[in-house]
């Protein structure tokens, strides 16, 4: 209580030196004060107003049930967007907008034309909600379109014209129409935890440019979890990448005609699984298109029912990967030259038909740097550029027969051998005959119990 007794003897000793009513006029003059604080504050903006970058379809008259169309409405916040700050640049021509936001607040938009994004802006975030086309939306647009009309000029001037783009949290449905998310001459796109359905064409399309990366996505024409009894009709592609270094990791493609296209280089996958329309009925898990110089790596992913086609292919590497279903690796010849493909440590589990895990579509006259090998294997055919056999018995001729598992036929590019006798005996004059039809043959000048062991492989020129 001894702080209590003392304020109050300071404030009577204050009363007498004032007066007894001389509180009153400065208690007045601060609530005064207060209230003309107020009145300044409430005509004002206020902090996070006058600050925030972050723009809703809702403030620009979008429906976010889903009932009306809000396109315009769309469109016009993401102008809004792209004008929220001006004077600084990412690469050239390219305005930094300062982590500006497109929040769609969780809302159901219906779409009845492609969203394109203004030329000329980065630094920017779409998130958060549902875009549907309507039955009007044109079967060869996309949801959002990064695509600036400079791009379709024979003399552009510049090779980019958006960067630092990201889409977020967004469920595209182009209503088997069109395709959901268009990019062309843009760099360091993300595609983040995004789910893209019924699309009648491509779930995604990336033309030219650097560096899209998609992640933890899923993407499906129609929404299925396997098995479904319309698969043999699946169509359209999932993801195609017609540009250089872009990376798709831990995603999910869950029915498609194609699952990914890749036509550029230098592009990686890891982690995808793919589960599209079944190789059985015509389906493809990834297609590497670009015959000659693809530079493509796909590691740990998963070939479900559906494998991978490779054109022609140079510096390309599969590996960690799981085959399922007679799911396998197709060389196909387009211009007769492989170099630099290395198929290695993957697994690979079949129905006991005796399918190829890897099989060669095609004549390829030009091999080098093939390397096939330490795959396991069980229900299908094991093929390889490397293997081993020993042959044994009473004979001066032993035959190891390799044609059962090497892949190219009539190809033996390097052997080696060992010659072993059974007792005491001397070991006899031997050398290898002929190595045709990826047989190896070894003769001994006269009759010995013993064998070979053979190693070839079918590496190089």
């Amino acid at each position: 209580m001894a702080p209590f007794k003392s304020l109050w003897l300071l404030l009577a000793l204050w009363c007498c030196v004032h007066g007894s009513d001389a509180a009153l006029p400065q208690r007045l003059t601060l609530q005064q004060h207060y209230a003309k604080f107020q009145e300044r504050a409430s005509s004002r903006p206020s902090l996070n107003q006058a600050v925030s970058k972050v723009f809703n379809p809702i403030s620009f008259g979008a429906d976010s049930t889903g009932a009306a169309d809000s396109s315009d409405a769309i469109m016009n916040t993401i102008n809004a967007a792209f004008q929220a700050q001006k004077g600084k640049e990412l690469l050239p021509g390219i305005n930094d907008l300062g982590g500006a936001v497109v929040d769609l607040q969780g809302g159901n938009y219906k779409i009845s034309k492609p969203i394109r994004l203004p030329s000329g802006g980065g630094n920017v975030v779409i998130r958060g909600g549902t875009l549907r086309a309507d039955d009007k939306f044109p079967t060869d647009g996309y949801l959002i379109e990064l695509h600036s009309p400079s791009s379709d000029k024979a003399d552009k001037k510049r090779g980019f014209y958006y960067e630092d783009i990201t889409f977020r949290d967004i469920l595209f449905d182009s209503g088997y129409r069109g395709g959901g998310l268009l990019v062309i001459d843009s760099a360091r796109i993300r595609v983040d935890n995004c789910f893209f359905i019924h699309f009648g064409t491509e779930g995604i399309h990336v033309k030219s440019g650097h560096e899209t990366f998609v992640s933890n996505t899923f993407l499906g024409q129609h929404v299925t979890v396997g098995g479904d009894p319309d698969e043999k009709s699946f169509s359209g592609t999932a993801i195609n990448l017609a540009g250089n270094d872009n990376a798709v990791t831990d995603v999910v493609i869950f029915s498609a005609g194609t699952g990914i296209i890749l036509s550029g280089q230098a592009n990686i996958l890891t982690g995808v699984h793919c589960y599209n329309k079944a190789t059985a009925f015509g389906g493809v898990g990834i297609y590497v298109k670009l015959p000659g110089y693809s530079q493509t790596r796909i590691d740990n992913c998963y070939l479900d029912y559906t494998g991978i086609v490779l054109e022609d292919p140079v510096q390309v590497h599969v590996t960690n990967a799981f085959f399922l279903g007679d799911a396998n690796v197709v060389l196909k010849s387009v211009n007769g030259v492989i170099s630099g493909l290395t198929i290695v440590d993957n697994m690979f589990s079949g129905s006991s038909n005796a399918k190829a895990v890897v099989e060669v579509q095609g004549t390829f006259n030009q091999v080098d740097q093939v390397v096939i090998d330490r795959n396991n294997v069980r229900g299908m055919s094991v093929k390889s550029t490397t293997a081993k056999l020993t042959v044994a018995g009473k004979a001066d001729k032993w035959v190891a027969d390799f044609s059962p598992i090497l892949l190219f036929p009539d190809r033996i590019k390097n052997v080696q051998y060992s010659l072993f006798v059974n007792g005491k005996k001397s070991i006899p004059l031997h050398a290898v005959t002929s190595t045709s039809n990826n047989k190896v043959v070894v003769e001994a000048d006269r009759v010995v119990d013993g064998g070979v062991s053979v190693s070839v492989d079918q590496y190089s020129e």
